[in-house]
């Protein structure tokens, strides 16, 4: 069994996620969402919230049949090796990604020369497409439904809600 993380903060869940974690299920046999516990990052959704917007979207979708969500806290690549994964998937939007996932990858490898870093790129229709910048659009009432699927605007509306009239 050919096993890949996918992990992430996923502070929301965007279309540009589910497209890389779709596309890496032709991939890999069993594709492990990582929705990371501890973070530097501050996040909107509690862990909870997080991991229910992954399983609702998992559920919903028969592509994705073969995925699990679970959390880890600590380092990704210990995660890995818990779950005999032999890759660690990541998305890439833009070259700024590029440089830090590069200097991540090279670390992960340098700790675990047997897991390699399987990079997608997200389609151009989402690489400006960030959970940050999401946030950042839906706290300023703007619409980001284009962007995150219905549950998670739902989830984010509830958030940041719109005044009425």
């Amino acid at each position: 069994m050919k096993t890949a993380i996918y992990p992430g903060t996923f502070d929301p869940v965007t279309y540009g996620h589910l497209d890389i974690l779709q596309r890496a299920t032709t991939l890999f046999d069993t594709i492990i969402v990582a929705v990371a516990e501890d973070t530097n990052k501050n996040p909107l959704f509690t862990l909870e919230e997080r991991v229910d917007l992954w399983q609702h979207e998992i559920k919903a979708d028969p592509l994705l049949n073969k995925v699990k969500v679970d959390t880890f806290s600590g380092l990704t690549i210990e995660f890995a090796r818990q779950n005999q994964a032999i890759a660690l998937l990541r998305g890439l939007r833009a070259l700024a990604d590029f440089e830090y996932e590069f200097q991540l990858a090279l670390m992960n490898k340098h700790m675990a020369p047997d897991i390699e870093t399987v990079f997608l790129m997200t389609q151009s229709k989402f690489s400006f497409i960030s959970s940050t910048t999401i946030k950042l659009v839906a706290g300023l009432k703007g619409d980001v439904g284009e962007f995150v699927p219905p549950r998670v605007e739902e989830h984010l509306l509830q958030k940041f809600p719109r005044e009425a009239g």
